[in-house]
């Protein structure tokens, strides 16, 4: 099947648990690296030629890989590049893809520049923040993206999508909805601006009010950010054996206001969470998954809750995709039969596509 005048090194039957933080999984059937536009596009076309699925990877620190492996091509995004450039009050940063994304973060912090400090420590690449909407402590990479560079595999061409134009809504985009499949990020440009923003999250005005911090800068708060992290086991450590997951496996539901009350209710106890726009409130999944009787730390000997945090679902070791799934499907159930409450995972399944567990995870509703 492989073609010899095809511009790009082709590996066949990759390990794909070396590439992913949760450390499960089968291999690649066709493996690729992709670090330019042209190698994205002459990837694709191979792909097309030989009627073969494409999986984009970035990162590995967002994805479930099936046991039996992926049986297309796996491209490993590797655009590289990053740049700032100030315009009047504000700074552009253009990233490709394939760049560390709290190496951005990092290089904006020290420039105090500000928009992206909250979001330190998330592990991954810079193509899979848009994909993902990704959010924390307040900020979503969605309020500073500013054109996402992306090759569209419909029409076989880079294009530029301006923020308007990527559906971006609570950890969501057009290129995880409606577009999955169609487009592969290879740049982003974002806004930073010279000014911090209002701080809300409880927890971070805590940990700089313990610091004495009175007025923060961007490096201030992505230190504050990054001891937090660390704390639940969310900062990437070889040494730490609760960082080996997908970090929140579940994202935080939105409910109205009643529901919220119905839940106030059962639990007796008053249910935390932050209005959104449209009227509704943002409940930590977190708090509903350890009222629903899972704590921190259990599990079994191969998967099982964070001893740090119950959102990450951690492989203590020998654990099998299955075993991660049937895990995760335990968590939802539980939550489903205290509240009702359907919880909805945030990494992407790789090879799972006829899953019934991973349907079950996915659906919304009853």
């Amino acid at each position: 099947m492989p073609s010899h005048s095809r511009p790009f090194a082709l590996g066949e039957r990759v390990p794909l648990q070396h590439f992913s933080t949760l450390g499960v999984g089968g291999p690649a059937r066709w493996f690729a690296r992709a670090e330019t536009h042209g190698d994205v596009h002459a990837i694709h076309q191979w792909c097309a030629a030989h009627e073969l699925p494409l999986f984009v990877l970035g990162g590995g620190s967002n994805i479930v890989v099936a046991d039996d492996g992926f049986e297309g091509l796996v491209m490993q995004m590797a655009v590289r590049g990053l740049t700032f450039t100030r315009v009047s009050d504000r700074t552009i940063a253009v990233a490709g893809a394939g760049e560390s994304w709290d190496d951005l973060v990092a290089s904006a912090a020290g420039r105090q520049l500000s928009g992206i400090e909250c979001l330190s420590g998330i592990p991954g690449t810079v193509g899979g923040t848009p994909i993902q909407n990704v959010g924390a402590y307040g900020q979503e990479v969605s309020s500073v993206i500013e054109r996402v560079v992306a090759f569209d595999r419909a029409r076989s061409e880079i294009t530029e999508l301006s923020a308007g134009e990527c559906g971006f809504s609570y950890r969501m985009s057009r290129f995880k909805a409606n577009d999955s499949g169609r487009f592969i990020v290879c740049g982003v440009s974002l806004t930073l601006t010279h000014t911090v923003p209002t701080l809300t999250y409880p927890d971070l005005i805590a940990e700089l009010e313990q610091r004495r911090v009175s007025a923060p800068g961007p490096a201030d708060i992505r230190d504050a950010v990054l001891t937090i992290r660390r704390r639940k086991g969310m900062v990437l450590d070889d040494n730490d054996a609760d960082t080996r997951s997908v970090g929140s496996f579940f994202m935080n539901p939105v409910v109205t206001l009643d529901e919220r009350e119905r839940i106030a209710e059962l639990s007796g106890a008053r249910v935390p969470g932050f209005a959104t726009d449209d009227g509704r409130v943002k409940i930590p999944a977190a708090w509903l998954i350890e009222r629903s009787g899972m704590r921190k730390g259990d599990g079994t000997a191969t998967v099982g809750v964070s001893t740090k945090h119950p959102l990450a679902i951690v492989n203590r070791g020998g654990a099998t995709t299955r075993d991660v799934i049937g895990f995760a499907v335990r968590i939802k159930r539980a939550v489903i039969d205290w509240c009702g409450v359907w919880l909805q995972p945030e990494p992407v399944f790789v090879g799972l596509d006829d899953d019934r567990d991973v349907e079950f995870l996915q659906k919304a509703h009853g």
